[in-house]
């Protein structure tokens, strides 16, 4: 079994079981492929509030890469408007720490990576 299978297997379990960080709820994880996440922003952004999906798709080199990540846009999702994101949820650019989640990867690696990748870097005031 590959590390990446392994990896993913522990996390989605981890999270079915205990439970995603505050803001963050699992939509559906049907393969360890892809998966969709809400996340509700939470503190002080122009986005307070509001909840956006996500969808993370991971390939066989996790958690040496990161996943790939981009904002769910369909009848009942949006994106959010920013200078960062496109219209169709696609980044524009990432953050340059993108990786840091890996090296940083505490019991959770998911929630780093969504907090460092999304809410600091692109739903945040400094963003702009």
């Amino acid at each position: 079994m590959a590390v990446s299978t392994r990896r993913l297997q522990k996390e989605l379990m981890d999270i079915k079981t205990q439970g995603a960080p505050v803001g963050i709820q699992l939509l559906s994880a049907d393969d360890l492929q892809t998966w969709y996440l809400s996340l509700e922003i939470l503190g002080e952004t122009v986005y307070a509030g509001e909840k956006f999906a996500l969808k993370f798709r991971f390939d066989n080199s996790y958690p040496i890469s990161s996943p790939a990540v981009q904002f769910v846009v369909d009848d009942t999702h949006k994106a959010p408007i920013h200078p960062h994101v496109y219209s169709n949820g696609h980044a524009k650019e990432l953050p340059p720490d993108n990786d840091r989640y890996v090296r940083h990867a505490p019991e959770n690696p998911k929630k780093v990576a969504l907090f460092s990748v999304l809410s600091n870097s692109l739903l945040t005031h400094d963003a702009w």
